[in-house]
């Protein structure tokens, strides 16, 4: 339930980059470039970030498997 939450949230984050980018390119503000920089970046290195984070949480803490892992 943890992971769908937070999954939501960064989806909703990205998105409003996006949107913020769009919107300001279509003002035709000079920072405009460098907000898509910025997205486009933010967008490979949350999802590279968060799994490295995963992968060292799950060696720190192994799974202990509980007593109904074990009846079945």
């Amino acid at each position: 339930m943890f992971k769908r939450i937070f999954a939501g949230i960064l989806a909703a984050l990205l998105i409003g980059m996006y949107v913020l980018t769009l919107i300001l390119g279509l003002m035709q503000d000079p920072k405009t470039t460098d907000l898509l920089m910025a997205s486009i970046g933010a967008t490979i290195l949350v999802p590279i970030i968060l799994y490295a984070y995963q992968r060292i949480y799950a060696l720190i803490h192994p799974h202990v498997p509980e007593e109904d892992d074990k009846k079945q």
